[in-house]
């Protein structure tokens, strides 16, 4: 029975046709995160001085070690066994002869695709990784909360039925049903994540360890993602383990790498605050 103040929800994904292409909401989305992300990195690097060839670098490390490292996370992650035995459809998605598409693209595998870009990025450019770090995952955070809503206009990786008002009905993925629009709640929760980290760049950069960023954006961003898993749909069959799912069991680790990460920075500033003191304690000076 359909609620009087649910969403019937049916947007068609696609905007409109190019002879065979499509073109998407969540392509354009997609591309309008990195364009956006990199404009604010740009401000940043102007804001500091710092060579202006390095956003051309960023974009194309990021971009590439995002979609690498997504499709990836996705394979390995959610559907490892089959496709360790169809290896090739991983980046060439052809079966049978016909071409059937990406499906699949994981938030995780990204992530670790990110680091991993820009640690070589950070050594090629002789920049600070933290630093790095700090910056980039302010944009990361606002691509986060675009797709997931192109993943809204995708109508997928919605949650569980519920009797709230604000409840959606995914016709287009013949559901009929009221579920969680899991997609808003986790965009909305990385737009916020967005404005906490860009008010601490801003507002307190001068005062904040390079680190501190960084270690707050993966306690909160993956956090959020572990809590919205609890009422979202599986992605693939026989997920769950001890009551987690993939996406919960593997936001722990980042969860935990976030406080390392902030233990690390102060305990490193707190050393040498110690060893300046200690230095002017010899010299006699103040």
């Amino acid at each position: 029975m359909i609620k009087f103040l649910s969403i019937r929800w049916n947007v068609d994904p696609v905007i409109f046709h190019i002879g065979s292409t499509e073109i998407r909401y969540y392509s354009l989305i997609f591309v309008a995160a990195f364009i956006l992300g990199m404009y604010i990195f740009a401000n940043m690097l102007k804001r500091e001085n710092k060579d202006p060839k390095l956003l051309e670098k960023a974009f194309y490390t990021i971009f590439f070690s995002t979609l690498i490292g997504a499709r990836l996370g996705h394979c390995l992650f959610y559907e490892g066994a089959y496709f360790i035995a169809h290896p090739i459809e991983i980046f060439w998605p052809i079966k049978d002869g016909k071409w059937i598409g990406y499906h699949g693209l994981a938030s995780h595998g990204a992530a670790i695709g990110i680091l991993i870009g820009l640690y070589i990025y950070s050594r090629k450019n002789k920049l600070s990784y933290l630093w790095t770090l700090d910056r980039i995952v302010i944009t990361v955070a606002l691509a986060g909360f675009f797709i997931r809503m192109g993943n809204l206009m995708n109508s997928e990786i919605y949650g569980h039925e519920t009797n709230l008002p604000w409840g959606f009905i995914f016709a287009r993925a013949g559901e009929t049903a009221t579920k969680h629009p899991t997609q808003l709640y986790e965009a909305l929760s990385y737009l916020a994540i967005f404005v906490i980290l860009y008010f601490m760049y801003f507002k307190l950069k001068s005062g904040t360890p390079n680190g501190v960023i960084f270690g707050v954006f993966l306690i909160l961003l993956f956090t959020t993602r572990l809590l919205i898993e609890f009422i979202k749909e599986p992605q693939v069959d026989n997920e769950y383990i001890w009551g987690l799912n993939i996406g919960q069991r593997l936001s722990i680790p980042f969860i935990i790498a976030g406080f390392i990460v902030l233990w690390y920075v102060y305990w490193k500033k707190k050393k040498d605050a110690d060893k300046i003191a200690n230095t002017q304690k010899v010299t006699g000076k103040k």
